[in-house]
């Protein structure tokens, strides 16, 4: 966490480093608001600290973020959220400036929120008797937020890079919309991925889908939070180009997603093999339910920790 503290003004800084080690192995988000406490989001609860931040703290932040020029922030700012060193995504909010309908950028910035990358090594294990039969499987990876589906992804994306002693390692491409995933600085992956990892940062998914198959040739494809109808249909060609997909989207359930209309292409082509349900009944990452191409629940594989 030193490269985060670094960049926190002296006093929060100083507040937070007065956590316990074990406290902040909790903390998934630092959430800083001009004149309010400190909140840390620890195991899903929310948990307020005495410090009040102050607008020259706001100040203080921003500038640090933005190494004290914020036009080098120009193209984040229009997305609301800035990559850190360590891959850790830090979200903006305040005054939205509009510009011919669009957003341009962002202004008096008072709400700050630090979400914690985590890199867990070693989490998609159990999930490899079920997305690996040969090859990799098309999957689907569901989840409402904070369920631990980027984590899944990242360590998957490790897994498909640098194989097992069974599996043999996949030219592998992230297309990492929002710098979540590999959270990449000046193109620089942050975590653990392997030799045969390929990323392009901060571009939009279905243009990056295009982009990668046409330029990296990879044989599997990580994609993080699917949802618009273009995503869609960038990932029905992948498909037709041959790569495997391995992605997420937003959802309580199967069920929930699949009243989604723009899925539906999705469900009538039967696009997925593998659909996994993640939720927080033990904590970020616990495995649910996870079915067939068929819609199938299939039953638990010894060695799977199921819940």
């Amino acid at each position: 966490m030193r490269s985060l503290l670094d960049i926190l003004p002296h006093s929060i800084g100083q507040e937070l480093s007065m956590l316990k080690e074990a406290e902040w192995a909790q903390i998934e988000e630092i959430r800083i608001r001009t004149d309010r406490p400190i909140e840390l989001m620890q195991g899903g609860k929310p948990r307020f600290l005495s410090y009040h931040t102050t607008g020259e703290d706001a100040a203080q932040l921003l500038g640090r973020l933005s190494n004290y020029s914020m036009y080098t922030l120009e193209e984040e700012l229009k997305q609301g959220y800035i990559t850190i060193s360590g891959g850790h995504r830090v979200g903006l909010a305040g005054k939205v400036i509009v510009e011919n309908g669009f957003v341009k950028g962002l202004r008096d910035i008072s709400s700050f929120n630090i979400r914690i990358a985590k890199e867990k090594i070693g989490i998609a294990l159990p999930f490899l008797p079920y997305l690996y039969e040969k090859h990799w499987c098309n999957t689907l990876i569901i989840g409402p937020p904070q369920t631990g589906k980027t984590t899944l992804l990242r360590d998957l994306a490790r897994l498909v890079s640098t194989g097992t002693t069974a599996i043999s390692p996949r030219k592998t491409g992230i297309v990492d919309e929002r710098s979540e995933i590999a959270g990449c600085i000046r193109g620089v992956p942050q975590h653990s991925f392997g030799h045969r990892i390929d990323v392009l940062d901060a571009c939009p998914k279905a243009e990056g889908l295009m982009m990668m198959i046409r330029s990296m040739s990879p044989e599997v494809i990580i994609v993080d939070e699917i949802g618009k109808s273009e995503d869609v249909q960038a990932l029905l060609e992948a498909i037709h180009a041959g790569v495997t997909i391995i992605v997420s989207a937003h959802g309580y359930s199967l069920e929930d997603l699949s009243k989604r209309p723009s899925f539906e292409p999705l469900w009538q082509l039967r696009v997925f093999d593998r659909y996994v349900e993640l939720n927080r009944e033990k904590g970020p990452g616990t495995i649910g339910r996870i079915f067939d191409q068929e819609g199938q629940e299939l039953k638990r594989r010894r060695g799977v920790d199921v819940c």
